[in-house]
């Protein structure tokens, strides 16, 4: 082999010129502009062009008025994104929201009680004798879960005076008329007449009550999920258009896809996702392989996925696609 050969292998060359954007970041210099930052994201390669990506998608959802769908799992509520979920329901911007339980008992437990910062290395044993409870670095003392019983049983009472049998959308929207606090996402929901979809409603604290307050007190209540289910798939199908929004995955992200599958799919979807494709579960699946379910449809760049955590990028994408 010759030298000029070898030269070939290592260092091939190529006569094709590409059209695509020059690979640049923000520049620095002179006065800092964080709308010029996020623009720059575009060209700046990795996760920052898939965020710009997801700007741009959310503001086309806007533009053709589309029902956005937010879904977020409970550890949205437990960080400080819950302020920004407050938000976006306050500002008119979310038509639907598909949660968990624990995003419901955390919501309502920060109306009374703050969560506290702590340390993602800690003595857990020492926590556990403590009474604290660890999400992360973040630290929930086990008397929020003591008030949180008290407040719902008083709850219980009035829901269930007069209907024995609930759903789960009706126990969001009236346990957010009871609270106060205007950063709380279920009070916004209330006042703004944005349906909180809760199907896993027992899979909390609220479940373990309500099994004590059906034990103790009354044996006939109960809560029915088919009835929201018939709305929002009734909902969706009166919908134009749709955009979804999953900041992280599980049964939230599901129910949404699942039930826009009876449309012919969701118009626009942004995932949050730090879930690996690779074990085929739905909380790693990436937006792709729901247009092969029919869940998204297919159409050009009309979805995307942030594989980063949310509490880095998802006020990121609400400050410059709705803010």
């Amino acid at each position: 082999m010759t030298d000029d050969e070898s030269h070939e292998h290592v260092v091939p060359g190529s006569d094709e010129a590409l059209s695509t954007d020059d690979v640049r970041g923000y520049d620095f210099r002179g006065e800092f502009d964080f709308g010029e930052l996020l623009d720059s994201y575009a060209t700046t390669g990795f996760q920052a062009t898939q965020l710009a990506e997801a700007i741009d998608i959310a503001e086309r959802m806007q533009d053709e008025d589309a029902t956005i769908y937010l879904t977020c799992t409970s550890n949205i509520i437990s960080s400080g994104l819950r302020e920004v979920v407050a938000a976006l329901i306050r500002k008119g911007y979310v038509d639907v929201l598909i949660t968990t339980s624990g995003s419901l008992t955390e919501d309502v437990i920060k109306t009374e009680k703050p969560f506290k910062m702590g340390e993602w290395d800690a003595d857990e044993s020492a926590l556990r004798e403590r009474g604290i409870n660890r999400l992360g670095n973040i630290f929930v003392p086990s008397d929020r879960y003591v008030w949180l019983e008290e407040y719902l049983y008083d709850f219980f009472d009035d829901f269930f005076a007069e209907e024995k049998i609930r759903t789960p959308t009706a126990f969001a929207s009236e346990l957010g008329e009871t609270l106060d606090d205007e950063d709380s996402v279920l009070k916004q929901a209330a006042d703004n007449d944005v349906p909180v979809y809760c199907p896993a409603l027992t899979d909390a604290e609220v479940g373990n009550f309500l099994y004590y307050y059906r034990q103790g007190y009354d044996s006939e209540v109960g809560i029915e999920i088919l009835d929201d289910y018939d709305s929002l798939i009734e909902d969706g199908l009166l919908s134009d258009t749709t955009g979804l929004i999953a900041v992280g995955g599980g049964v939230p992200k599901h129910h949404a896809i699942m039930t826009n599958l009876f449309r012919g799919g969701a118009d626009y979807v942004v995932y949050i996702s730090t879930g690996m494709e690779g074990d085929g579960s739905l909380s790693g699946a990436p937006p792709n392989e729901a247009v092969s379910w029919g869940k998204i449809k297919e159409a050009e760049k009309n979805y995307t996925q942030i594989e980063a955590e949310a509490t880095l990028v998802f006020p990121l994408l609400v400050a410059a696609a709705f803010d």
